[in-house]
C-alpha cells in the first residue's frame, strides 16, 4: 500500500448495484485498484502484480473491519485458470492468437497510450463499450481500435453521454498506463506464483459471462 492513496467516491455507471445489493442488506463496496479513479498511479509496471492487487483489497477490508473476507468468490468474464508452468502467459498468447492481440500489444509502454492520444479518450472509449464484434480483439498497427473517420457510433442504451464523458475525464486527468501495466505485469505475474502452480479455489464460485464475450465464443 505503500504510496498508493485511496479515496472513497461515487462512480458513475455502479452506483445501481450498490443501491441494489444495500437493499438487501449487503454492505457493497466497489474499490478503483491502483491506476484507475482517484488513486494513486504508479509508473512501473512491477507495482501491479497480483500479490500487489491482493494486498490493497485484503488492506482495505482491514480498514473496513471486515473479519469474514473471503468467504465467496465471483470472476466476471475472466475465469480462474490453472498456472502452466512451462509458457509464459504473453509468449503462449502470442502463439495462440498473434502479435495483434490486444494483450500482446499492451506490452510495449508508451505505445498504445500514443495510439489511444492519437484517436482521442472519448472516441476510443465508446469503441470499447460499443464494440460487439465476436472473437479475439486485436489491434492491428493501423487503425488499432478500428474508429471510423467521419462517424462516431451510437452509445449502447446502458450508458449516457454523461457517464461517458465522466469515465474519459477520469482517463485523461489518470492516463491509461495504470490500467495498461496489470497487463504488462502478466509474465511476473507467472513467475511469482509459481508456488501455487497446481492451487485450486476453495470457496464456493460464481462465474457471470455475456454469450458474445470471446471468453465464452472462442474458449469455452
Amino acid at each position: 500500500m505503500k504510496g498508493i492513496e485511496h479515496r472513497m467516491l461515487n462512480v458513475n455507471g455502479i452506483n445501481m448495484h450498490i443501491s441494489a445489493l444495500a437493499a438487501l442488506g449487503y454492505r457493497a463496496v466497489a474499490p478503483d485498484l491502483r491506476g484507475y479513479g482517484d488513486t494513486g498511479c504508479p509508473a512501473a509496471a512491477e507495482s501491479y502484480t497480483c500479490l500487489h492487487v491482493v494486498g490493497d483489497i485484503i488492506a482495505l477490508l482491514d480498514s473496513l473491519e471486515a473479519h469474514d473476507k473471503v468467504r465467496a468468490f465471483v470472476a466476471l468474464t475472466v475465469p480462474f485458470s490453472p498456472r502452466r508452468p512451462k509458457m509464459k502467459p504473453v509468449e503462449r498468447m502470442r502463439a495462440i492468437f498473434g502479435e495483434e492481440y490486444y494483450m500482446c500489444r499492451f506490452q510495449k509502454p508508451g505505445e498504445i497510450e500514443a495510439e489511444i492520444a492519437k484517436y482521442g479518450t472519448g472516441e476510443v472509449l465508446k469503441k470499447i463499450l460499443t464494440d460487439r464484434k465476436p472473437g479475439p480483439p486485436r489491434l492491428p498497427k493501423e487503425n488499432p481500435f478500428g474508429i471510423p473517420p467521419n462517424a462516431s457510433p451510437p452509445l449502447p442504451s446502458w450508458i449516457s453521454e454523461d457517464d461517458l464523458k465522466y469515465y474519459a475525464n477520469k482517463f485523461e486527468h489518470k492516463g491509461f498506463t495504470g490500467g495498461l501495466n496489470y497487463y504488462r505485469a502478466l509474465d511476473l505475474n507467472w513467475e511469482l506464483t509459481a508456488p501455487w502452480t497446481g492451487a485450486r479455489v476453495n470457496v464456493p464460485v460464481k462465474f457471470i459471462v455475456g454469450d458474445q464475450d470471446m471468453v465464452y465464443t472462442t474458449l469455452v
